[in-house]
């Protein structure tokens, strides 16, 4: 039986100890009418929630613990028979022999392309049927134990909705700390790949050095080519420089006219064509940006005198990676100005205030921290951006201000450095997890930095 069969088929074992835990309570409750009140303390469906509930977690839990480790499991038994002798050793040329094996015992594959994965399909198919009976049996017997397990518990003063709700509430807990528990995987993963990079190449080269041209082989105490100063300038440059020049303003504007200006029907087309913007995908705006963006930019440099301006340029990135954000910043913005009190805007105006005075000298510094908090996000966003700056700003390396150049950022280098064939021992591409380390930790901050500044606003005013 496969995975999915099985789990629908605990799915309607559940179903059928729902109805068996509600019908007992419901006898429950025929059997008190005209006793004393308060004799059933829960609602039948509340019974039938907990039978359900005590036989499907502990079945289906172990149903996903068994598909994650069986695969070992078979592969362990086909190897340990004498058939398998005469495998290759080595680990690629016997790793593909034994996948093309399972498959055609999965029925995944029709064919073999090599001689000796024929011979062992009978031994996967032997081993795949005995684990997956091993399977199907702990899973129903589990059910079946926590059905009745549950059902014996049920009496007519038994509190099922208190038991039912608190493994709801840890349900939710669970689900909430998944992506506690991501973030904290992901920063450790980055830690430890970090230190195997570090132990190759000095942290300082790699902090101060300017020059960005990773080589496989390391020399001590040489310039290796790891200097990621180029890296964190152009980060910095398309990204919290021109990409910020484009979205403050224009965002902060369009959040001032929706709020203070526009009608409300102008206000409900506006708006939802605005966020629009939020939903196009990235690949998108890096078509857009080299296609469209960056010739006309470099045109107009020539045009200026500029003669070594880039096809690829980090103005044409920044310009629509800002366009890109406007949305966040004029979302936060919207929110933030239209959290402060009318009675302060109704007081300035009562004082012979214009409407641009209000917003300028009222408004806008009331909400000034949810306006920053708004800005840092949009900051966040943009240094992690990818897919605009491989396609307008290139791959080179290069640390400069010129904004008709070619420049690279740090999310562009990781692509790099992890794309292709590559021997993930080598400093090369541990390069790219010191990279996403330095990411990881600069957009946690500026976050962290954004959602303080937001709360202290949202403090104030509620």
């Amino acid at each position: 039986m496969t995975g999915t069969a099985l789990l629908f088929l605990v799915l309607g074992l559940g179903l059928v100890a729902w109805i068996a835990g509600r019908a007992r309570a419901a006898a429950f409750v025929r059997a008190a009418k005209g006793g004393p009140r308060g004799q059933v303390n829960s609602l039948p469906s509340y019974h039938g929630w907990f039978v359900a509930i005590c036989a499907i977690i502990p079945a289906v839990f172990f149903m996903f613990v068994w598909q994650t480790i069986s695969p070992a499991l078979v592969t362990n038994t086909v190897l340990a028979s004498p058939m398998t002798t005469d495998l290759p050793q080595d680990g690629f040329a016997r790793a593909a022999i034994l996948s093309e094996a399972r498959a055609i015992a999965q029925g995944f594959q029709t064919t073999a392309f090599q001689a000796q994965s024929e011979k062992l399909v009978p031994l996967y198919k032997n081993a795949l049927a005995y684990y997956s009976w091993i399977g199907m049996a702990g899973t129903l017997a589990l059910l079946f134990a926590g059905g009745a397990f549950a059902f014996t518990r049920l009496k007519p003063d038994f509190r099922a909705r208190n038991k039912v709700e608190y493994l709801v509430m840890l349900a939710l807990l669970f689900a909430s700390l998944i992506a506690i528990f991501t973030t904290v995987g992901i920063f450790a993963s980055l830690i430890f790949e970090s230190y195997q990079f570090f132990s190759m190449v000095s942290p300082f080269e790699f902090l101060i050095g300017t020059n960005w041209n990773p080589k496989n082989i390391v020399t001590p105490g040489a310039d290796n080519g790891y200097g990621a100063i180029p890296l964190f300038w152009g980060t910095i440059f398309i990204g919290a420089i021109i990409a910020m020049l484009v979205a403050i303003p224009l965002g902060l504007m369009s959040a001032i006219f929706l709020t203070q200006y526009a009608s409300s029907n102008i206000r409900k087309l506006m708006k939802p064509i605005l966020e629009i913007l939020a939903g196009v995908p990235t690949v998108v705006y890096g078509y857009f940006a080299a296609l469209t963006v960056a010739p006309a930019i470099r045109d107009f440099a020539v045009m200026l005198g500029v003669s070594n301006a880039a096809s690829d340029n980090a103005l044409a990135a920044g310009i629509v990676m800002g366009v890109m954000i406007i949305p966040l910043v004029s979302s936060m913005s919207d929110d933030s100005i239209a959290a402060v009190p009318n009675a302060m805007r109704d007081g300035s105006l009562a004082m012979g205030a214009t409407k641009s005075e209000t917003i300028k000298k009222v408004l806008l510094p009331a909400a000034l921290p949810g306006v920053v908090g708004g800005v840092l996000l949009a900051v966040s966003r943009a240094i992690g951006e990818t897919m605009i700056v491989v396609m307008a700003a290139g791959y080179t390396a290069n640390l400069t201000a010129n904004p008709f150049d070619t420049i690279t950022t740090v999310t562009v280098q990781i692509v790099a450095l992890l794309t292709g064939d590559q021997d993930f021992g080598s400093p090369h591409t541990l390069a790219a997890f010191a990279l996403g380390l330095a990411l990881f930790i600069t957009t946690f901050l500026l976050n962290y930095v954004a959602l303080r500044v937001v709360k202290r606003y949202r403090e104030a005013y509620e």
